[in-house]
């Protein structure tokens, strides 16, 4: 088979002879692409580089043979991934999760709901037309979609951490500038933001009913009236409530491992050993003695799937007209009432699992001049 440059055949040249100098150029090695089998093999030597790739495809031969020599004459790492016509921002997802599945780290539910919908919405811009102005525009469009500040930063950091890990882990050569540029200029705008503080707390009468609701819904397997007030009881997230099981309870000590607590800094491994208490109207550890009564024998606790338990939260409070109440507003409840009860701000935390001081300042409704008065002995 004769070696040929970029489609022209060279003869009485071997591979290592074909250059730049069969033309009456300067000598300097370029690329060759010969048929093997059924494939096109192109080798490239050139300013000190050695590469080499297969393809079914000649044509897709010539245009990498192409752009790794244009690479190599800009000075350019040729090994790197280049940006296709055909790469869209659905494909570095798609890339982005494989290799989270592939080193044992499954998306937690909230980044997948984000990733999906992301790919819904842009998934098929091409990488090369991911620019600034088309963030931008995107961020305007969530915005009038509804979005709040704190969505949309959400969804621009995703953003940004697909890009950044297709350039970090694949060497893809892609602008992750233009996400920072987009987000400055939305935070402007004033479309991205800190989220509002939710201090949503149920009342009694709206606990009642929830009772009453869910008591009498026989068509319901989740026993939802002792999942509000085991989340009442701990401060545990849905999630976390449905993760807990039999065997990391101790009996003796009334504690029992939460696994992979949710931490901004840290993503895995934040195992938290938490006390039963029953220190806010509810008592965990008899809660979870009459979830034991029911003999399920499932290595759960609540062997319940955490996605239900939520829907049917939703549908209840729809049903009964209670307005703007979330599972989620259960743990604040269970926090506000852990001082309530009159734990300090450093015991709380081995219950709710807050790493950070700051964000359970809310709760203790402290403020300053009232040192004094606590210090002195008078009432606040």
């Amino acid at each position: 088979m004769l070696p040929h440059v970029f489609g022209l055949l060279v003869p009485g040249l071997c591979p290592r002879q074909v250059g730049s100098e069969a033309v009456g150029l300067e000598w300097h090695p370029v690329a060759t692409v010969q048929k093997r089998r059924g494939k096109w093999r192109v080798q490239i030597r050139r300013n000190g580089h050695a590469l080499s790739k297969t393809f079914y495809r000649k044509m897709d031969a010539d245009e990498w043979a192409r752009e790794a020599e244009h690479s190599i004459d800009k000075e350019i790492d040729p090994s790197t991934k280049r940006i296709s016509r055909k790469d869209t921002f659905a494909s570095l997802i798609d890339l982005h999760i494989e290799d989270l599945h592939a080193v044992g780290k499954p998306l937690r539910r909230s980044k997948r709901h984000v990733l999906e919908h992301l790919r819904e919405e842009i998934g098929e811009t091409p990488l090369a037309n991911l620019t600034r102005e088309r963030l931008i525009l995107y961020g305007r469009q969530r915005a009038k979609e509804g979005a709040g500040p704190a969505t949309l930063a959400v969804d621009i950091s995703f953003i940004g951490t697909v890009l950044t890990h297709a350039a970090a882990v694949h060497g893809i050569a892609i602008n992750t500038e233009s996400v920072k540029l987009a987000r400055i200029a939305l935070r402007r705008l004033g479309l991205v933001g800190a989220g509002m503080e939710r201090d949503r707390r149920p009342t009694d009468a709206e606990l009642q009913k929830l009772f009453a609701y869910f008591d009498g819904n026989d068509r319901l397997t989740i026993p939802m009236t002792r999942v509000v007030k085991f989340a009442i009881a701990t401060a545990m997230r849905i999630d976390e409530i449905f993760r807990i099981e039999w065997d990391t309870l101790d009996a003796k000590n009334r504690t029992i491992l939460v696994p992979d607590r949710k931490d901004p800094r840290k993503k895995d491994g934040n195992n938290q050993r938490v006390p039963l208490l029953a220190a806010t109207g509810y008592d965990a550890w008899a809660l979870l003695e009459e979830q034991r009564e029911l003999r399920l024998n499932p290595p759960a606790c609540f062997p319940y799937n955490a996605k239900s338990a939520g829907s049917a939260f939703q549908r209840a409070c729809k049903e009964l007209k209670i307005i703007d109440l979330h599972f989620h507003d259960l743990r604040h409840e269970a926090t506000s009432r852990l001082f309530e009860a009159g734990l300090t701000i450093e015991q709380v935390p081995l219950v709710t699992g807050h790493k950070d001081w700051k964000m359970l300042k809310r709760y203790t409704q402290l403020r300053p001049e009232g040192l004094h008065a606590k210090l002195s002995g008078q009432p606040k």
